[in-house]
């Protein structure tokens, strides 16, 4: 399900695992003065329905949902469905904004900048049996490292608070996602002009795999927000507002 807010060239928020739509409230109202807003709600979050289990088929149901041209602003686990959706239409992904990106969340042979698989199947355990508490100690997760921790974990705790609770089901298959998807044989494909926003302390996706993004997609640039964890977004609105203004006016014409 998408809620769509303002008029504008098309923009839609995909949000990350655990946190629906809303977690993007901060930055609507500077958002919805330039763009048409859509914001996603993965299935199983919001109002939104059970959807496929398949990774690639979920990316595949998001962009067939937005219209044509849209610039893809993903987050975290929205950052990888964008990724995957501008290789499966490249020509109906005008741009895409990567947050607190990575093209692999677990660790792998050749792979080390990420989360080792135990991180995943303790969540995996914690959601069967405490699901609210799984996603609070999340929370808690994600803001570690960012200079504003302690007012950032509040704004979220309150964003999982005012927000139907996600399907266990969408979560389970979110952290499914997670510990088996890897695009990173797909990033030499994805020809999609690119800007990767991420935090300099993030704790979830090491800025060292933004980094690795950025030198492997064809056309990526990175801007590192400094004192940041996961939620650069959040942290510093303003300065966030601004580089997607930036990177979506410099949009070659087409």
């Amino acid at each position: 399900m998408t809620r769509i807010v303002g008029a504008g060239p098309d923009l839609a928020l995909i949000h990350g695992w655990g946190l629906g739509s809303s977690v993007w409230q901060p930055l609507i109202a500077a958002l919805s003065r330039t763009w048409r807003v859509h914001l996603v709600d993965l299935p199983g979050y919001g109002d939104s329905s059970a959807g496929s289990p398949d990774f690639t088929q979920a990316a595949r149901d998001l962009i067939d949902a937005l219209p044509d041209p849209v610039t893809l602003c993903g987050w975290s686990l929205g950052a990888m469905l964008a990724m995957r959706a501008a290789v499966l239409a490249p020509q109906r992904v005008a741009g895409l904004l990567l947050v607190g990106a990575t093209a692999s969340f677990t660790q792998r042979g050749d792979w080390s900048p990420a989360q080792t698989p135990q991180v995943l199947d303790s969540f995996s355990d914690s959601l069967k049996r405490q699901p609210e508490q799984t996603l609070q100690r999340f929370v808690a997760l994600l803001c570690q490292g960012d200079r504003q921790a302690r007012a950032l974990t509040r704004t979220l705790l309150a964003c999982l608070r005012r927000q139907p609770a996600p399907a266990v089901a969408a979560l389970g298959h979110g952290l499914d996602w997670l510990r088996e998807v890897d695009l990173r044989p797909l990033l030499p494909t994805m020809t999609t002009r690119s800007l990767l926003i991420h935090g300099e302390n993030d704790r979830l996706n090491p800025v060292a795999a933004a980094q690795s993004l950025s030198t492997t997609l064809p056309d990526a640039r990175l801007e590192v927000f400094a004192g940041a964890g996961h939620a650069p977004f959040l942290t510093d609105p303003e300065h966030f507002v601004q580089l997607l203004e930036n990177f979506c006016h410099a949009r070659p014409a087409t």
